[in-house]
């Protein structure tokens, strides 16, 4: 039986200055940051995550933010727009906010949903869209309450180099059903209740060019470890190239680029971000896997430091 994911894990983006990603992601838009580390790959470099009180699946998106990085642009073989979910009725309180918060706003609408366009201080898009499904955010911030917090994603836009070969590895790898089609825009539902939505752009986009302020990738969800392997053995059998099982602390990740260019993961969904401090305490330290501990003063010294830190 074909595996169907239940929509984003989470979403991976290139950024500039630390500080600047802090105060957009948690003091602007209220998400917590669940986790502060490192880039496993480059020491040097933060990974920083943001999400709901727990990071849960379908709320998170992370960065790896590089002071003086070069600058990437938008185009075909990346997720194009990030799209969050916020409560039915609450896009006057986000318009209002972001407004106020020197944040530039633009109206727009798909399939029939109007949304509220943006950009964070690297150019990455933004969308928020209301949704009755997911659960509310419990984490306060400021003045967003549960009526108003970020629940997670809605989804996302792909654009893509193939997008006949992309809505095939939507539909028929990933296992997203194709429910509607209208100005150049392909919508699936995953069966998730957070990050279900995928629009994919149909039309012809300049290539995209990686660096600061564009997506690196977009992950999806799979139950467990029993699962993923099952992902892995699914992807392979469709004739891509998924990398062997790697252990990323807080899940485990299969990565594969697909062939509109977009580089996918499969990840799973434990063990979750209270693997290594507890659930009160996420994001308030500088967590590092064990074979990095030996390394920690040095590794602090080369990070600029952070904080979150209120914008009013």
């Amino acid at each position: 039986m074909q595996l169907r994911t239940a929509g984003i894990h989470h979403i991976t983006s290139f950024v500039t200055d630390p500080q600047r990603n802090v105060d957009f992601y948690a003091g602007i838009l209220g998400l917590r940051m669940v986790k502060k580390t490192i880039n496993f790959d480059a020491p040097d470099v933060y990974h920083l995550y943001f999400g709901n009180e727990a990071g849960a699946p379908g709320t998170i998106v992370t960065f790896f933010p590089q002071p003086g990085a070069r600058r990437g642009a938008v185009g075909s073989g990346q997720l194009g727009i990030t799209v969050f979910a916020v409560p039915t009725g609450s896009l006057p309180f986000w318009e209002a906010r972001l407004n106020r918060l020197g944040v530039h706003v633009e109206k727009v609408s798909r399939f029939g949903e109007e949304l509220l366009r943006f950009a964070d201080y690297d150019g990455l898009r933004i969308e928020l869209a209301e949704r009755a499904e997911g659960a509310v955010s419990s984490w306060q911030w400021e003045d967003i309450t549960a009526d108003q917090a970020i629940k997670g994603f809605g989804g996302g836009v792909l654009f893509s180099a193939r997008p006949e070969r992309t809505l095939h590895t939507v539909e028929h790898v990933l296992g997203l059903e194709r429910i509607a089609e209208e100005d150049g825009y392909v919508r699936f539902r995953a069966t998730g209740d957070i990050g279900n939505i995928i629009d994919v752009n149909s039309r012809e986009l300049p290539r995209g060019i990686g660096g600061a302020g564009t997506v690196h990738h977009i992950a999806w969800r799979a139950t467990d470890f029993e699962q993923h392997e099952q992902w892995r053995t699914q992807v392979a059998n469709a004739g891509f190239q998924p990398t062997p099982v790697i252990d990323r602390q807080y899940f485990n990740a299969v990565y594969f680029r697909e062939d509109g260019g977009i580089l996918f993961e499969i990840a799973t969904d434990p063990p979750g971000f209270a693997n290594d401090e507890s659930a009160e305490a996420l994001g308030g330290k500088l967590m590092l896997p064990a074979w990095y501990e030996p390394q920690r003063d040095l590794i602090e010294s080369n990070l600029l430091p952070i904080e979150v830190r209120s914008l009013s």
